[in-house]
């Protein structure tokens, strides 16, 4: 007898036995234990109300497209001044590309990329500033919801005329 026992000597194993349950296993009920066993993730999503439903009402396509969603209006802020405030913009896209847009609509003084300072990366969004105060409302009306490098273009004007230096 071991030192650390306690003198009484357990008949079942720490894995429960072998020798219990073995009958059941392999006797008439094999199927009906297989579909009664549910794994982890059902019984916490049956937990959390999900009741162990299978149901799709709303199936999402698998391949990596977007649901279609429906074209946003553009918001009416005013544009007050000739800087535009453009989001939603892609991670690839430079000044001289903002730039190239914007000319399309109207006379661009300057574009500028807000990007991170330690590695220059794009935050996703810009600033153009247009020659007149008309040509930045038509930049609105023209470019706002347009597909412009993958994704649609979020152009409003800019929330105020000095931009902070950080």
């Amino acid at each position: 007898m071991n030192s650390y026992s306690s003198g009484r000597r357990s008949r079942r194993s720490r894995g429960g036995g072998r020798r219990r349950g073995n009958h059941e296993r392999f006797g008439g009920r094999q199927g009906e234990a297989k579909t009664q066993k549910k794994t982890f993730w059902q019984r916490v999503a049956e937990f959390f109300g999900n009741g162990g439903e299978k149901r799709k009402l709303a199936t999402q396509p698998r391949n990596g497209t977007q649901p279609s969603r429906p074209a946003r209006k553009p918001e009416r802020i005013e544009v007050t001044s000739p800087r535009l405030y453009v989001g939603n913009l892609s991670f690839d896209a430079t000044e001289s590309d903002l730039f190239e847009l914007f000319n399309g609509v109207g006379h661009v003084q300057n574009a500028e990329v807000v990007s991170y300072r330690h590695n220059q990366r794009s935050k996703g969004f810009a600033f153009v500033q247009m020659q007149t105060i008309e040509e930045a409302k038509r930049a609105v009306e023209e470019l706002h919801d347009k597909e412009f490098l993958g994704r649609r273009l979020v152009v409003s004007g800019a929330k105020s005329d000095q931009h902070q230096a950080r």
